[in-house]
């Protein structure tokens, strides 16, 4: 999925000096955003107060939307590079195509990821014939540096690990919990995990202790702590947590998100993560002249890269 924002701010982030070492409260609600014609997002990563939560570095929330009537998401060719992005839906349908080949349909359950590596192309879109409701996330992981420009690769995961406990069901989407690793590949230490709560669930998720933690409520509202976290909004928890109580009165579906705290200082801009000015400015150059991340077939006409900001961008985050 694309960062549609036609005027992108840049985003500094990275390093030690962020990092809640303790277990936290910090609240965030979603800034909202259009992608494409027709969806719009709540966004939650980056934010003012929090750029990243292990190497997770972008994370949209969306619907659920009634698009019984309309077209639904349309997202049209565009790069990538220096990150994952991963798929994830409650309802509906996205049709996935890239340019190595790939093309997928994505349903409820199903994890969707694509390494960009060194650079991808990719386009989202409901198929013409579609549920009615559309509800997902759309997320992207910051690759370290020894592996951010390994070969672009598709991956799609009808199977996934699930753990449970009193009124609580956990589907390992990336990385491990408790012991239940998903098949995604990962090139860091790190977790995400769609968790269901039944009404009047009161279910322990078992977390590790280097691990910095969020959560973020796609649906009904769960108890943190003698905290409440409703929908759309996102909670960050910190490191230093072995597990993690959950409630919920009315049943809730909540993700969580966390790795060991990402330590190299990266530049986001627009649909790319790298470490330099030179290297945004290249990947964007190589974009307008379609000399990098190569064509998506049957998906339209690609999406022009908008003008960089004013000023030489520079990595953020700071070492401890």
């Amino acid at each position: 999925m694309s960062n549609l924002d036609r005027t992108p701010p840049l985003t500094q982030c990275g390093g030690l000096a962020d990092v809640a070492t303790r277990p936290v409260h910090e609240f965030f609600a979603g800034r909202e955003v259009l992608l494409g014609e027709s969806t719009k997002v709540r966004r939650l990563l980056p934010n003012l107060g929090r750029r990243l939560v292990g190497p997770w570095c972008f994370v949209d929330h969306y619907g659920p939307d009634d698009i019984a009537s309309g077209p639904g998401m349309q997202v049209p060719p565009h790069p990538h590079c220096g990150l994952q992005t991963v798929s994830w839906l409650l309802d509906g349908e996205v049709h996935h195509r890239d340019s190595i080949g790939s093309d997928q349909h994505i349903r409820p359950g199903e994890l969707g990821l694509m390494t960009s590596g060194q650079g991808i192309a990719h386009a989202e879109m409901s198929p013409p014939t579609h549920p009615a409701l559309l509800h997902g996330v759309q997320l992207w992981v910051a690759l370290p540096d020894g592996s951010r420009a390994v070969a672009p690769a598709w991956e799609h995961h009808v199977e996934l690990p699930v753990l449970s406990d009193t009124g609580l069901t956990a589907t390992v989407i990336m990385g491990e919990l408790g012991g239940a690793v998903s098949p995604g590949r990962t090139y860091a230490p790190m977790v995400g995990a769609d968790v269901a709560l039944e009404p009047d669930a009161d279910g322990l998720l078992p977390l590790q202790p280097e691990f910095e933690y969020a959560l973020l409520a796609m649906s009904g509202s769960v108890e943190i702590e003698n905290a409440t976290l409703a929908v759309g909004s996102m909670l960050y928890l910190g490191c230093g947590r072995s597990d993690l109580r959950l409630r919920s009165a009315a049943g809730a579906r909540v993700l969580l998100l966390g790795g060991v705290p990402f330590e190299e200082q990266i530049v986001m801009w627009w649909n790319f993560v790298a470490r330099s000015n030179e290297e945004i400015v290249e990947a964007r150059e190589q974009w307008a002249n379609a000399t990098r991340f190569g064509a998506v077939r049957g998906a339209g006409d690609p999406l022009a890269a908008p003008p960089l900001p004013a000023g030489r961008l520079k990595p953020g985050g700071r070492v401890r």
